[in-house]
């Protein structure tokens, strides 16, 4: 069985090293309440680390002066829409993308040197902050790789901080970052950043959060977000930056459980690939070689892989998230929907499925609704059979009573689905075990759901 190395390195079987490197793609959701200052520090980012053009850099100086606010605005380079930047606030779920050099970080580490950069790639969701756009901050935070929620070191640990904790760990984002902002409005107290590292501490580890990590920065003066902040001397961790550019993501990824859901077939019928036959989807879990045994689901016919084919040519293998095509030993019938999966690694085939779903419509969720679910390359029609209960997100309590989800909210449900779905429990694979429920009538997404267990 491959392994990964702490560095991220793929480690073959014969102990030699194969295909893959650190993974230099880091996907961030921003969260945090309103005024927590998220656009701020996204703007600071992207000014620091040279990530922005000059002429952006000059119509964020020009707006700022139109407005009076004194100083260079930099919330303007993510603001982007002209309503929000009138209510001063972020509605929608915002992408930014951005990468970083190999630099040398200005500022001592413990020893007394710098700390030294390494570059990646970076795309932002920056999420709203209001209550009734949890939806928007599940959608933005449902691919991310590590999630930063802001905390304003005036005000503490809010009821919206522990909520987006909260969505964080419901969707097993790997690692958290707590960024406890404006300590320059605190005269860049120790006090008060350690009451929130202790409060907030202490009401995560009922959370299933593997990795979180508090620092302390202002946003609006550039203090640890990229530089070391020379008025917190107090601090020995990295700046923000440092953080999120060396932050390890590949061990993060299931690779021990093959999964592979075909998205298409693909059969040219040209002369110089009259007998070709493969199956091309994205990788969500294992590694793929040559040679490999494998099962195909739901037929559970066996088969071996013969080839791994990419846009350049075969391939040794192929691990999450490879877009890639297989091709088999067998001439077996195989088609959208189904999945290719390790010999002795059998997932669960499912009609019965029990999840934590949130919910996105404005028509509540009642049992006994009918919906079409999408879960990888499959669809089928589920019936709401039960909810078992409501989640008090700010208490994590459960209302056991609830008959029905509103817009935002998040709860238990049993499903029941037309036909069987291949599915793992979201806490061992995200991709096999998440699903979307669309409402038939509109076409609309109404729900996105995490799999506990299904039979």
């Amino acid at each position: 069985m491959s392994t990964y190395a702490a560095a991220g390195r793929e480690v073959a079987d014969d102990g030699g090293e194969t295909v893959r490197p650190r993974s230099k793609l880091l996907r961030i959701a921003t969260a945090g309440s309103v005024d927590d200052g998220k656009s701020t520090l996204i703007g600071r980012l992207l000014h620091d680390s040279k990530a922005i053009l000059e002429d952006q850099l000059e119509h964020v100086a020009r707006t700022s002066e139109r407005r009076g606010d004194g100083y260079l605005n930099l919330a303007l380079l993510t603001d982007g829409l002209r309503a929000e930047r009138e209510q001063g606030i972020t509605i929608d779920v915002a992408y930014r993308y951005f990468q970083t050099g190999s630099a040398a970080g200005v500022g001592a580490d413990n020893g007394g040197g710098s700390h030294v950069r390494h570059g990646r790639k970076f795309i932002i969701a920056d999420t709203p902050g209001h209550e009734q756009y949890t939806r928007n901050m599940v959608t933005g935070a449902s691919t991310a790789d590590l999630s930063v929620v802001l905390v304003d070191a005036r005000k503490g640990v809010s009821e919206q901080t522990r909520r987006h904790a909260y969505i964080a760990s419901l969707l097993r984002i790997p690692h958290l970052v707590v960024a406890v902002n404006k300590m320059d409005l605190v005269d860049y107290s120790e006090v008060a950043f350690e009451a929130i590292v202790d409060e907030l501490s202490a009401w995560a580890s009922r959370l299933s959060i593997p990795d979180i990590t508090f620092i302390p920065i202002s946003a609006l003066n550039g203090d640890n977000v990229v530089e070391r902040s020379l008025q917190m001397h107090w601090y020995d961790g990295p700046p923000l930056l440092y953080h999120l550019e060396h932050v390890v993501i590949a061990s993060d990824r299931n690779l021990a459980d093959v999964r592979f859901p075909v998205q298409w077939v693909i059969r040219p019928m040209t002369d110089e690939h009259h007998d070709y036959r493969g199956y091309a989807g994205q990788v969500a879990g294992g590694v793929l070689r040559p040679g490999d045994e494998v099962v195909v689901l739901p037929s559970g016919r066996r088969t071996r892989i013969t080839a791994v084919d990419s846009y350049d040519g075969e391939l040794a293998a192929a691990y999450p998230t490879m877009s890639v095509t297989l091709r088999l030993e067998d001439e077996l019938d195989v088609s959208r929907g189904d999945m290719i999966v390790g010999a002795d690694e059998g997932p669960a085939l499912a009609r019965e499925l029990e999840a934590t779903v949130c919910w996105m419509s404005e028509s509540p969720l009642r049992p006994g609704a009918r919906y079409t679910i999408k879960h990888t390359t499959k669809s089928a029609r589920v019936i709401v059979e039960e909810l078992d209960y409501r989640v008090d997100v700010n208490t994590l309590a459960h209302d056991h009573a609830a008959g029905e989800l509103a817009l935002n909210e998040i709860g238990n449900v049993r499903l029941r689905a037309s036909s069987a779905l291949v599915v793992d429990p979201y806490a061992s694979n995200r991709t096999t075990g998440s699903f979307i429920l669309i409402d038939e009538s509109t076409n609309d997404t109404v729900a996105a759901g995490m799999i506990r267990s299904g039979h």
